[in-house]
């Protein structure tokens, strides 16, 4: 398991005393290899909700209210999946947490579903990586595997 933290490597910072921002958000997810597979629409199919990792259901914490498509998400701990297709993803916020899969997935629990377009990754990422970047409004959280990504802006 990995975890990401926005700011980013707000643990390192807070004890050498350098946080000069509280910690907004933190991802907890599993990192699946590619090891030779096609990832995207096979082993990750297309048009099936998936756990955003491997093993447990990827998990977000958001400890302050942010926006995410103009639609406010209230500071707490979310489980994210994605419905992956070629061409964009569907990102899902769900209040059903500490979850294995995506076998119990309960749509009815979906707190926020947000569409992000695919983009193709200047690298191949053997191990899937999920990170947060400063932006202008806020920051995006970045999902990248294989030779894709997609990035999600999330407001302040």
């Amino acid at each position: 398991m990995d975890a990401s933290y926005y700011p980013a490597n707000y643990p390192i910072l807070k004890i050498q005393d350098k946080a000069n921002e509280p910690v907004i958000a933190r991802v907890i997810y599993s990192r699946p290899q590619k090891n030779g597979r096609v990832v995207f629409g096979e082993l990750v199919e297309y048009g099936k909700v998936w756990r955003m990792g491997a093993n447990e259901a990827t998990e977000i914490d958001f400890y302050k209210d942010v926006k995410i498509d103009g639609k406010k998400l209230k500071k707490g701990r979310y489980t994210v999946y994605a419905l992956v297709n070629p061409d964009k993803w569907t990102i899902i916020f769900n209040s059903e947490t500490d979850t294995w899969g995506a076998f119990k997935y309960d749509p009815k629990k979906d707190v926020l579903r947000v569409d992000v377009p695919v983009q193709k990754n200047t690298e191949q990422v053997e191990a899937l990586a999920i990170q947060f970047e400063k932006d202008v409004k806020g920051f995006n959280m970045i999902v990248a595997w294989d030779e894709l990504l997609v990035k999600l802006p999330i407001n302040l």
